[in-house]
């Protein structure tokens, strides 16, 4: 794994500094304006239907992640492409399929900020709407992130939280635990300059009372992130199935690709 592995060491065992990680991940999936990919474009079923492009690269380590070798070895995989080849992909496969929303997902978006934002300048000149899905790690810790998301129209923000406490955000993603307020951090900087977002919250590893904790933790941000709260739980793909086992850790709930409520979808 390179340099990722002197860095963090055992995801699992000891816990690293996700921001320590964005710079590293940076520097190998980011060239200027160009950021590293290793789809263009697929279409789906989320979200009632999305064209999406898939990048290489993530911040944090999550046990439950369906991304495999582009997370683990971004290094490895893909190629390198500008705003407008993302965006003429994207805007080729939701003309094909009917969509009206687009997505970069696979990994961690916002790893490569420019590249981002120019995306979003494309957008902005059409009637898709982006969902930015995030950790919101580099949200959190820089709150002019948020601001520079608030130029745009056509992008809502999904947060997605980690399991309900430091604790689990720990045993989940392999991160040091304080790193699970940068991802609360991100949804009240977002509000604040008036972003459209929601958190989505991994609760397949979590007790009652930790998910009540959060939702009230939520509710002293703002009481609408109670309310736009969306349950995610894991998906049983063969290789996450196989990060589970490795790791020691059994989910709650889960399900398998195939049987995936349509509530989820």
């Amino acid at each position: 794994m390179g340099r990722v592995g002197k860095v963090c060491g055992d995801p699992h065992t000891v816990g690293f500094d996700p921001l320590v990680l964005s710079k590293q991940m940076e520097k190998i999936v980011v060239r200027g304006i160009l950021r590293k990919y290793y789809r263009l474009a697929r279409g789906g079923r989320w979200y009632g239907g999305i064209a999406t492009a898939d990048c290489c690269g993530c911040n944090l380590r999550c046990v439950f992640c369906w991304s495999g070798f582009p997370r683990d070895h971004p290094d490895q995989v893909g190629r390198f492409y500008s705003p407008e080849e993302v965006f003429e992909a994207l805007d080729k496969c939701a003309k094909r399929h009917g969509y009206k929303q687009i997505r970069v997902s696979g990994n961690e978006p916002t790893i490569g900020r420019e590249h981002l934002l120019k995306l979003l300048e494309l957008v902005d000149q059409t009637d898709y709407l982006f969902i930015l899905e995030t950790n919101g790690i580099l949200i959190g810790a820089d709150k002019s992130y948020a601001k520079d998301l608030s130029k745009f129209r056509r992008v809502h923000v999904r947060v997605s939280i980690k399991g309900t406490s430091p604790s689990e955000f720990r045993m989940l993603t392999g991160a040091k635990e304080e790193a699970f307020e940068l991802q609360l951090k991100a949804l009240s900087n977002l509000l604040d300059y008036g972003v459209s977002c929601h958190p989505a919250v991994m609760l397949s590893f979590s007790e009652k009372e930790n998910v009540r904790r959060l939702l009230e933790r939520l509710a002293e941000i703002d009481p609408v992130l109670v309310e736009d709260f969306e349950e995610e739980y894991v998906f049983l793909y063969p290789h996450v199935v196989k990060r589970l086992r490795k790791a020691g850790i059994k989910p709650k709930i889960a399900y398998r690709p195939g049987k995936i409520p349509e509530e989820l979808i």
